[in-house]
């Protein structure tokens, strides 16, 4: 049964409390950063896709410096508090880590990195000036990591930005779109209202492309445009039945308990999330943390294929959420019009192909899933029909970092895909930088 308030005010706060508290006292961060060897051309800093100095802030760190620290962080990342939550820093800085090679736990340095840059954040130290006011105007269409970066870098060489968002929040991902336990809506508004105390950055609500916005028409007002949407159309399964009330988006599901509060947003008892990206695990999770008594994960493929990594498979299994390998959806069936069962196909990996990757087939037999609600994690589409209605060329509805419209540039999630949070940073940092060399040169 689908049904919302199923838990008390405390099992929320405890179900959806910090994942992965800070550190607690100086002398715990101490003992952390101690252990860095502040490696020659460290492999922690290559790993990051923004180029974090991880072994200089770690040092400052050590010394006392702490707003030195926040400065080499935000200097690369305006973000890094945020990332330091969210960032998947297994497979990047902490997984480039020389400790692993020697089989030793790697430094921890998404927390180490937590510390100095949520005090700089909560504390409000004023950490980079304004230059000189350049008499030029960009408008950015989007107030997620890629949008805000570009924005800061934008806001501190003198340019005057205006942010187009939406939704009536900004922050993007990081407000409306990852696990509550990982980062709260409380910290996205703090960070949010620290990258825009820059000043030169004024954010227009509730003004979305296509609707009460256009390209053209900011083209024509703005000396340039930068396009940092992202993707956020859910990828449908296309099979009988998906139509069926309990059917839902895992983008939606996500973003009701992000904007509507934990209480307010209803879960099945037995619910089936299709999908083993990121999103997939944060609607299962979330799911048993809103209290559905079963939570059952199908993939079509394997473990060792699966788009999440290791750490977030280990948190879905702690919550206790079910996993079935090569399992695709086949069938909703319903009474009612209210979803009953899953019907999925058995899947096998056939011979490889040329790149020597192997593609589930179907082997013919099904297996019955008893379900109450199903959310669908198979993944994000572009918003091909709006971007082709723009004027923008694109391939499926991804463009390129440099559009056809001269003065109009793009970057994040819209052209890469859909990659991790860094990774707009980073595209928002390479934006503003094309971006000041248009409006300086024409």
């Amino acid at each position: 049964m689908i049904h919302n308030n199923r838990l008390s005010d405390a099992e929320y706060a405890a179900n959806f409390s910090d994942i992965h508290p800070p550190f607690e006292t100086r002398d715990a961060v101490l003992v952390d950063a101690n252990r860095c060897l502040y490696c020659y051309d460290a492999p922690c800093t290559k790993s990051c896709p923004t180029g974090i100095d991880v072994p200089k802030f770690i040092k400052q760190i050590v010394t006392g410096n702490l707003k030195g620290s926040a400065h080499t962080i935000f200097a690369a990342n305006i973000m890094g508090g945020g990332c330091s939550r969210v960032c998947p820093v297994e497979k990047l800085c902490e997984g480039a880590c020389v400790y692993n090679l020697m089989e030793e736990a790697p430094i921890p340095i998404a927390r180490l990195q937590r510390y100095p840059t949520e005090k700089a954040i909560r504390e409000k130290w004023p950490l980079f000036e304004r230059k000189a006011p350049l008499g030029k105007k960009v408008a950015i269409v989007g107030a997620g990591p890629s949008g805000l970066s570009a924005a800061h870098v934008l806001a501190r060489a003198g340019v005057e930005v205006t942010i187009f968002e939406k939704e009536a929040k900004g922050g993007g991902l990081m407000t409306y779109g990852i696990a509550a336990y990982k980062v709260t809506p409380e910290f996205c508004a703090q960070e949010l209202e620290y990258i825009l105390s820059i000043g030169g950055i004024s954010v227009q609500y509730e003004m979305e492309l296509g609707r009460n916005l256009h390209v053209a028409e900011l083209r024509a007002q703005y000396d340039a445009v930068y396009l940092a949407f992202g993707v956020g159309l859910a990828r449908q399964l296309d099979i009988p039945g998906e139509h069926f009330d309990g059917v839902v988006d895992a983008i939606k599901f996500i973003y009701s308990i992000r904007a509507d509060g934990y209480p307010a947003v209803p879960v099945g008892d037995r619910v089936a999330v299709i999908g083993m990206g990121m999103t997939a695990i944060d609607a299962a999770t979330q799911a048993r943390r809103l209290g559905a008594k079963e939570v059952t994960l199908v993939y079509r493929r394997t473990q060792a294929e699966m788009p999440c990594t290791e750490a977030e498979l280990a948190i879905a299994r702690a919550d206790g959420c079910r996993i079935v390998w090569l399992a695709a959806p086949k069938t909703v069936l319903g009474d009612s019009g209210r979803v009953t069962q899953l019907i999925c196909s058995e899947m096998e990996l056939g011979p490889p192909d040329g790149s020597g990757r192997r593609s589930p087939v179907d082997t013919g037999r099904t297996m019955i899933l008893d379900v109450d609600m199903v959310i669908k994690a198979a993944g994000q589409i572009p918003f091909e029909e709006m971007v082709a209605a723009e004027g923008i060329q694109h391939n499926k509805g991804r463009i390129g970092a440099v559009t056809n419209i001269a003065g109009v540039f793009a970057g994040g999630d819209n052209v890469n895909g859909g990659k991790e949070v860094v990774d707009a940073v980073q595209a928002g940092k390479d934006a503003a930088a094309a971006i000041l060399n248009f409006i300086d040169h024409g």
